[in-house]
């Protein structure tokens, strides 16, 4: 009687632990892959399900996220300068072959880094350098496009990849360095060269605009005061004084504007008149008279400027 349920007791436990044996659960994103005496059965994904305990075995536990693989390989441009390119993929398992992928490959990593430095190998080196800094995101859908369609006979998808770095060697580095800082200081020469002619330009149009201003300001100056010493002229003729008295009282005039603008001037040392003045004037006066008068007879119709107008002026009634 204690055998029989002891028996009992161990069939029920036997039977328990192959039921739970035959119940697992499967994680989100993960697949599992059941086989069926060594023979592929079926693929479960997420939730609870039920094998045949002995008969049907988890072969293998599939992740079905996202991977990242980094690649960095050495290759060199179409204009022969060697550089280091960085890419990075993303890939995962094709849900509907799940199967498939663990079947068919046993280093999907290894397989995926092979396909992708092979087509980096022939992107690359079809390119300059300057293009393939420019086209690197072409270079990446061509090898995204290219890896992509190899991985898909093996169940797995590509869904992106990137170029990530494109190093040259530090000397080619230098180099370039120095090209582009020559090219900046030629445009910057240039662009200096420009200002300065600008700013010659301008200096010049502005001392011709105040030198033209200056001769202007200096003929409007000399025509209004011949124009107040023909006015003087009139008034005192108009008084009733003889021509020969207007010249000597209009002469004795600017004389004394003469002096008096010397002995203001700053630059004025010493100046010598006559003893006698306004006595010693009637020489002066007459030396400039015969002196007028004398350039008027030898040089008739010159064009000394203010030489006609004077001895006109001066004997003009």
């Amino acid at each position: 009687m204690f055998g029989t349920t002891a028996l009992i007791l161990v069939l029920v436990v036997v039977i328990l632990a192959l039921l739970i044996s035959a119940i697992f659960i499967v994680p989100q994103q993960q697949a599992f892959i059941i086989e069926r005496f060594g023979k592929f059965q079926s693929v479960q994904f997420a939730g609870i399900h039920m094998r045949i305990p002995i008969v049907d075995r988890i072969a293998m536990k599939t992740n079905m996220r996202v991977n990242q693989l980094n690649v960095q390989l050495e290759t060199k441009t179409l204009d022969n300068v060697f550089v280091t390119v960085v890419a990075s993929t993303q890939f995962r398992v094709n849900p509907e072959n799940v199967a498939t992928a663990y079947y068919e490959l046993r280093d999907p990593a290894g397989q995926l880094r092979s396909y992708m430095e092979d087509a980096l190998r022939s992107a690359i080196p079809s390119l300059t350098l300057d293009d393939a800094f420019a086209r690197k995101d072409d270079v990446a859908f061509d090898v995204q496009k290219t890896v992509g369609n190899e991985m898909s006979r093996f169940g797995f998808t590509v869904v992106k990849t990137l170029i990530t770095a494109i190093d040259p060697s530090p000397q080619v580095k230098n180099a370039m360095d120095s090209i582009n800082a020559a090219q900046r200081e030629k445009e910057a020469t240039r662009q200096r060269a420009e200002a300065q002619r600008i700013q010659i330009e301008t200096q010049a149009a502005a001392e011709a605009e105040k030198t033209r201003l200056q001769g202007e300001g200096q003929a409007n100056y000399r025509r209004e005061i011949a124009n107040g010493i023909v006015d003087q002229i009139k008034s005192l003729q108009a008084v009733g004084m003889n021509i020969n008295d207007v010249n000597n009282v209009v002469l004795f005039n600017q004389y004394l504007d003469v002096m008096r603008s010397l002995s203001e001037s700053k630059n004025a040392k010493t100046v010598v008149l006559p003893a006698s003045t306004p006595g010693g004037y009637q020489d002066l006066y007459e030396q400039v008279t015969k002196a007028m008068l004398t350039a008027a007879e030898t040089q008739s119709g010159s064009d000394v400027p203010g030489s006609g107008a004077s001895t006109t002026g001066l004997h003009a009634r």
